[in-house]
Protein backbone atom coordinates (compact mmCIF):
# COMPACT_ATOMS: atom_id res chain seq x y z
CA UNK A 1 0.00 0.00 0.00
CA UNK A 2 1.21 3.67 -1.04
CA UNK A 3 1.35 6.40 1.00
CA UNK A 4 -2.01 8.39 2.45
CA UNK A 5 -2.31 11.08 -0.22
CA UNK A 6 -5.20 13.27 -1.11
CA UNK A 7 -4.62 16.94 -2.76
CA UNK A 8 -6.93 19.29 -1.55
CA UNK A 9 -9.62 20.88 -3.65
CA UNK A 10 -10.04 24.46 -3.73
CA UNK A 11 -7.02 25.31 -1.58
CA UNK A 12 -6.74 29.06 -1.73
CA UNK A 13 -10.42 29.59 -2.09
CA UNK A 14 -11.01 27.97 1.30
CA UNK A 15 -7.94 29.66 2.53
CA UNK A 16 -9.31 33.08 1.24
CA UNK A 17 -12.80 32.38 2.50
CA UNK A 18 -11.47 31.31 6.23
CA UNK A 19 -9.76 34.60 6.42
CA UNK A 20 -7.37 33.42 8.71
CA UNK A 21 -5.89 35.53 11.16
CA UNK A 22 -2.46 34.95 12.48
CA UNK A 23 -3.63 34.23 16.05
CA UNK A 24 -7.12 32.24 14.68
CA UNK A 25 -8.42 29.04 16.38
CA UNK A 26 -9.84 26.82 13.72
CA UNK A 27 -11.95 23.44 13.33
CA UNK A 28 -11.33 20.80 10.56
CA UNK A 29 -13.56 18.84 10.77
CA UNK A 30 -12.82 16.62 7.89
CA UNK A 31 -8.74 16.73 8.43
CA UNK A 32 -8.05 13.96 5.73
CA UNK A 33 -4.00 14.04 4.03
CA UNK A 34 -3.92 17.26 5.89
CA UNK A 35 -3.71 19.66 3.48
CA UNK A 36 -5.73 22.21 4.26
CA UNK A 37 -5.04 22.10 8.15
CA UNK A 38 -1.14 22.48 6.58
CA UNK A 39 -2.30 25.70 4.90
CA UNK A 40 -4.31 27.03 8.29
CA UNK A 41 -1.12 26.55 10.46
CA UNK A 42 1.20 27.75 7.70
CA UNK A 43 -1.25 30.98 7.33
CA UNK A 44 -1.68 31.38 11.35
CA UNK A 45 1.97 31.59 13.07
CA UNK A 46 0.72 31.76 16.38
CA UNK A 47 -2.62 29.96 15.45
CA UNK A 48 -4.22 26.99 16.87
CA UNK A 49 -5.90 23.93 14.77
CA UNK A 50 -7.99 21.29 16.28
CA UNK A 51 -9.31 18.38 13.90
CA UNK A 52 -11.05 15.07 13.71
CA UNK A 53 -11.04 12.33 11.00
CA UNK A 54 -12.33 8.16 11.36
CA UNK A 55 -9.58 7.02 9.34
CA UNK A 56 -6.78 5.64 10.95
CA UNK A 57 -4.37 6.20 7.84
CA UNK A 58 -5.33 9.84 7.11
CA UNK A 59 -4.45 10.65 10.77
CA UNK A 60 -1.19 9.32 10.49
CA UNK A 61 -0.93 11.19 7.41
CA UNK A 62 -2.20 14.22 8.49
CA UNK A 63 0.38 14.16 11.93
CA UNK A 64 2.96 13.43 10.03
CA UNK A 65 2.04 16.48 7.38
CA UNK A 66 1.69 18.64 10.20
CA UNK A 67 4.81 18.09 12.08
CA UNK A 68 6.63 21.06 11.68
CA UNK A 69 4.04 22.87 13.86
CA UNK A 70 4.02 20.29 16.16
CA UNK A 71 2.61 21.65 19.41
CA UNK A 72 0.07 23.73 17.65
CA UNK A 73 -2.74 20.97 16.35
CA UNK A 74 -3.96 17.90 17.86
CA UNK A 75 -6.13 15.28 15.71
CA UNK A 76 -9.01 13.04 17.43
CA UNK A 77 -10.03 9.98 15.70
CA UNK A 78 -13.79 10.45 15.85
CA UNK A 79 -16.64 11.55 13.70
CA UNK A 80 -16.92 15.87 12.88
CA UNK A 81 -20.22 15.64 14.28
CA UNK A 82 -18.69 14.70 17.82
CA UNK A 83 -17.52 18.36 17.98
CA UNK A 84 -18.91 19.42 21.24
CA UNK A 85 -17.29 16.89 23.30
CA UNK A 86 -14.25 17.47 21.46
CA UNK A 87 -14.03 21.39 21.38
CA UNK A 88 -14.82 20.65 25.26
CA UNK A 89 -11.82 18.64 25.87
CA UNK A 90 -9.73 21.16 24.01
CA UNK A 91 -11.18 23.81 26.09
CA UNK A 92 -12.08 25.91 22.91
CA UNK A 93 -14.81 27.64 23.68
CA UNK A 94 -15.22 30.10 20.22
CA UNK A 95 -13.72 29.35 16.97
CA UNK A 96 -12.21 31.53 14.05
CA UNK A 97 -13.05 29.49 11.28
CA UNK A 98 -14.10 25.81 10.55
CA UNK A 99 -13.75 24.09 7.49
CA UNK A 100 -15.78 20.63 6.08
CA UNK A 101 -14.59 19.08 3.07
CA UNK A 102 -16.37 15.87 2.61
CA UNK A 103 -14.67 14.61 -0.54
CA UNK A 104 -13.67 10.82 -0.08
CA UNK A 105 -9.63 11.46 -0.39
CA UNK A 106 -7.35 9.89 -3.20
CA UNK A 107 -6.05 7.55 -1.42
CA UNK A 108 -9.18 5.66 -0.27
CA UNK A 109 -10.19 6.06 -3.78
CA UNK A 110 -7.42 4.33 -5.05
CA UNK A 111 -6.85 1.74 -2.61
CA UNK A 112 -8.06 -1.52 -3.40
CA UNK A 113 -8.68 -2.90 -0.25
CA UNK A 114 -10.76 -0.37 0.84
CA UNK A 115 -13.55 -1.20 -1.92
CA UNK A 116 -14.93 2.49 -2.44
CA UNK A 117 -14.46 2.28 -6.18
CA UNK A 118 -16.22 0.46 -8.77
CA UNK A 119 -12.82 0.60 -10.89
CA UNK A 120 -11.59 -2.32 -8.71
CA UNK A 121 -13.26 -4.98 -9.23
CA UNK A 122 -11.17 -7.96 -6.95
CA UNK A 123 -11.84 -5.77 -3.71
CA UNK A 124 -14.54 -6.33 -0.94
CA UNK A 125 -17.55 -4.60 -0.74
CA UNK A 126 -16.17 -2.63 2.21
CA UNK A 127 -16.04 1.42 2.23
CA UNK A 128 -15.68 2.05 5.58
CA UNK A 129 -14.07 5.58 6.60
CA UNK A 130 -12.99 4.00 9.93
CA UNK A 131 -12.17 0.12 10.06
CA UNK A 132 -13.63 -0.16 13.46
CA UNK A 133 -16.75 0.45 12.54
CA UNK A 134 -19.20 -2.92 11.89
CA UNK A 135 -21.21 -2.09 9.33
CA UNK A 136 -19.78 -2.77 5.80
CA UNK A 137 -20.76 -2.25 2.34
CA UNK A 138 -21.07 -5.84 1.92
CA UNK A 139 -23.59 -5.80 5.13
CA UNK A 140 -25.62 -3.40 3.17
CA UNK A 141 -25.49 -4.99 0.12
CA UNK A 142 -26.62 -8.57 1.59
CA UNK A 143 -28.74 -8.05 4.25
CA UNK A 144 -31.22 -4.91 3.74
CA UNK A 145 -34.43 -5.92 2.54
CA UNK A 146 -35.41 -4.83 -1.09
CA UNK A 147 -37.30 -1.71 0.55
CA UNK A 148 -34.48 0.24 2.00
CA UNK A 149 -32.40 -0.18 -0.63
CA UNK A 150 -34.32 1.05 -3.06
CA UNK A 151 -34.68 3.97 -0.44
CA UNK A 152 -30.81 4.30 0.03
CA UNK A 153 -30.13 4.53 -3.74
CA UNK A 154 -32.80 6.87 -4.75
CA UNK A 155 -32.29 8.90 -1.56
CA UNK A 156 -28.61 8.81 -1.56
CA UNK A 157 -27.42 8.21 -5.09
CA UNK A 158 -30.13 10.13 -6.71
CA UNK A 159 -30.86 6.45 -9.20
CA UNK A 160 -33.57 6.71 -11.30
CA UNK A 161 -32.79 2.87 -11.74
CA UNK A 162 -32.79 2.13 -8.36
CA UNK A 163 -35.71 -0.34 -8.65
CA UNK A 164 -34.27 -2.31 -10.76
CA UNK A 165 -30.75 -2.40 -9.38
CA UNK A 166 -32.26 -2.98 -5.97
CA UNK A 167 -34.35 -6.03 -7.36
CA UNK A 168 -31.68 -7.67 -9.03
CA UNK A 169 -29.41 -7.50 -5.89
CA UNK A 170 -31.77 -9.25 -3.83
CA UNK A 171 -32.43 -12.09 -6.63
CA UNK A 172 -28.40 -12.24 -7.18
CA UNK A 173 -27.99 -12.78 -3.07
CA UNK A 174 -30.43 -15.55 -3.00
CA UNK A 175 -28.18 -17.70 -5.51
CA UNK A 176 -24.68 -16.96 -3.41
CA UNK A 177 -23.68 -13.68 -1.67
CA UNK A 178 -22.70 -10.46 -3.12
CA UNK A 179 -18.47 -10.23 -1.67
CA UNK A 180 -16.65 -7.81 -4.36
CA UNK A 181 -17.13 -4.63 -6.06
CA UNK A 182 -16.85 -6.29 -9.16
CA UNK A 183 -19.96 -8.20 -8.48
CA UNK A 184 -21.75 -5.47 -7.34
CA UNK A 185 -20.63 -3.48 -10.84
CA UNK A 186 -22.29 -6.29 -13.09
CA UNK A 187 -25.29 -6.68 -11.30
CA UNK A 188 -25.76 -2.58 -11.92
CA UNK A 189 -24.75 -2.74 -15.37
CA UNK A 190 -27.17 -5.34 -15.94
CA UNK A 191 -30.12 -3.41 -14.34
CA UNK A 192 -29.99 0.03 -16.43
CA UNK A 193 -30.36 -0.32 -19.91
CA UNK A 194 -27.90 0.24 -22.90
CA UNK A 195 -28.40 3.70 -23.58
CA UNK A 196 -28.46 5.25 -20.16
CA UNK A 197 -24.91 3.46 -19.75
CA UNK A 198 -23.15 6.00 -22.29
CA UNK A 199 -22.74 8.92 -20.50
CA UNK A 200 -20.06 7.59 -18.22
CA UNK A 201 -19.93 5.12 -15.44
CA UNK A 202 -23.05 3.69 -14.35
CA UNK A 203 -22.18 2.70 -11.04
CA UNK A 204 -20.92 5.75 -9.41
CA UNK A 205 -24.51 6.45 -7.96
CA UNK A 206 -24.78 3.32 -6.26
CA UNK A 207 -21.47 3.30 -5.03
CA UNK A 208 -22.04 6.72 -3.75
CA UNK A 209 -25.53 5.80 -2.42
CA UNK A 210 -24.00 2.50 -0.26
CA UNK A 211 -21.08 4.56 0.76
CA UNK A 212 -23.16 7.26 2.53
CA UNK A 213 -25.20 4.62 3.97
CA UNK A 214 -22.32 2.78 5.72
CA UNK A 215 -20.80 5.72 7.36
CA UNK A 216 -23.93 7.54 7.65
CA UNK A 217 -22.94 10.98 6.08
CA UNK A 218 -25.99 12.57 5.97
CA UNK A 219 -27.31 11.73 9.28
CA UNK A 220 -27.69 15.17 11.32
CA UNK A 221 -25.50 17.21 8.93
CA UNK A 222 -27.68 20.18 8.83
CA UNK A 223 -27.92 20.27 12.94
CA UNK A 224 -24.04 19.86 12.48
CA UNK A 225 -23.81 22.72 10.45
CA UNK A 226 -25.84 25.06 12.26
CA UNK A 227 -23.91 24.28 15.73
CA UNK A 228 -20.94 24.44 14.63
CA UNK A 229 -21.76 27.59 13.38
CA UNK A 230 -22.83 28.43 16.89
CA UNK A 231 -19.77 27.74 17.74
CA UNK A 232 -17.94 30.71 15.69
CA UNK A 233 -17.06 33.85 16.55
CA UNK A 234 -18.59 37.12 15.35
CA UNK A 235 -16.43 37.79 12.34
CA UNK A 236 -15.00 33.73 12.23
CA UNK A 237 -16.28 31.71 8.70
CA UNK A 238 -17.19 28.86 8.00
CA UNK A 239 -16.13 26.90 4.64
CA UNK A 240 -17.79 23.80 3.47
CA UNK A 241 -16.78 21.31 -0.02
CA UNK A 242 -19.22 19.35 -1.20
CA UNK A 243 -18.95 16.50 -3.86
CA UNK A 244 -23.35 15.87 -4.37
CA UNK A 245 -25.80 17.65 -4.83
CA UNK A 246 -28.06 16.18 -1.51
CA UNK A 247 -24.69 17.48 0.57
CA UNK A 248 -25.14 21.07 -0.93
CA UNK A 249 -28.52 21.14 -0.52
CA UNK A 250 -28.38 20.26 3.25
CA UNK A 251 -25.73 22.61 3.54
CA UNK A 252 -27.45 25.48 1.20
CA UNK A 253 -30.49 25.31 3.22
CA UNK A 254 -28.74 25.23 6.87
CA UNK A 255 -27.02 28.65 6.36
CA UNK A 256 -30.36 30.00 4.77
CA UNK A 257 -32.24 29.39 7.84
CA UNK A 258 -29.64 30.46 9.72
CA UNK A 259 -29.37 33.73 7.21
CA UNK A 260 -33.27 34.38 7.97
CA UNK A 261 -34.24 37.61 10.38
CA UNK A 262 -37.63 36.91 11.61
CA UNK A 263 -39.33 33.92 9.97
CA UNK A 264 -43.10 34.96 11.51
CA UNK A 265 -46.06 34.61 9.02
CA UNK A 266 -46.30 38.01 6.78
CA UNK A 267 -49.56 38.80 8.01
CA UNK A 268 -47.89 38.97 11.99
CA UNK A 269 -48.08 43.22 13.16
CA UNK A 270 -45.08 42.57 14.87
CA UNK A 271 -42.44 39.50 15.47
CA UNK A 272 -43.12 37.06 17.63
CA UNK A 273 -40.94 34.48 17.12
CA UNK A 274 -37.78 36.13 18.15
CA UNK A 275 -35.57 34.76 15.40
CA UNK A 276 -32.27 37.00 14.63
CA UNK A 277 -29.89 36.71 11.65
CA UNK A 278 -26.70 35.04 12.72
CA UNK A 279 -24.61 34.89 9.52
CA UNK A 280 -23.88 36.81 6.68
CA UNK A 281 -23.87 34.47 3.56
CA UNK A 282 -20.26 35.18 1.75
CA UNK A 283 -20.95 32.59 -1.56
CA UNK A 284 -24.31 33.62 -2.49
CA UNK A 285 -23.54 30.98 -5.68
CA UNK A 286 -21.40 28.44 -4.47
CA UNK A 287 -18.06 28.79 -6.10
CA UNK A 288 -16.82 26.04 -8.30
CA UNK A 289 -13.16 25.01 -9.25
CA UNK A 290 -11.01 26.70 -11.83
CA UNK A 291 -10.85 24.79 -15.64
CA UNK A 292 -7.37 24.50 -14.92
CA UNK A 293 -7.76 22.30 -11.77
CA UNK A 294 -10.44 20.61 -13.03
CA UNK A 295 -8.21 19.84 -15.42
CA UNK A 296 -5.32 19.15 -13.17
CA UNK A 297 -7.15 17.17 -10.82
CA UNK A 298 -11.15 15.33 -12.37
CA UNK A 299 -11.69 15.07 -8.82
CA UNK A 300 -12.36 18.69 -8.10
CA UNK A 301 -15.43 18.77 -11.15
CA UNK A 302 -18.38 18.43 -8.65
CA UNK A 303 -16.92 20.15 -6.02
CA UNK A 304 -19.11 23.09 -4.58
CA UNK A 305 -17.89 25.25 -1.67
CA UNK A 306 -19.89 27.41 0.15
CA UNK A 307 -18.62 30.25 2.97
CA UNK A 308 -20.80 32.11 5.74
CA UNK A 309 -19.50 34.28 8.17
CA UNK A 310 -20.80 34.51 11.93
CA UNK A 311 -22.08 38.04 12.38
CA UNK A 312 -23.65 38.06 16.10
CA UNK A 313 -21.94 37.36 19.66
CA UNK A 314 -23.63 34.45 21.41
Amino acid sequence: MGAFYHRPVMLEECMEGLNIKPDGVYFDGTVGGGGHSFEILARSPQGRLIATDLDDEAIAAATERLAPFRGRFHIHKTDYKDYERVLEEEGAEKLDGVILDFGVSSHQLDDRSRGFSYMAREAALDMRMDLSASLTAKDVVNTYPESALIRILREYGEERFALQIARNIVREREKREIGTSGELTDIVERSIPYRFRQNGPCQRKTFQAIRIEVNGELNGLKECVKGLTGKLKKGGRIVILTFHSLEDRIVKEAFREMAADCVCPPGFPVCVCGKKKEIDIITKKPVTASEEEQRENTRSKCAKLRIAEKITED
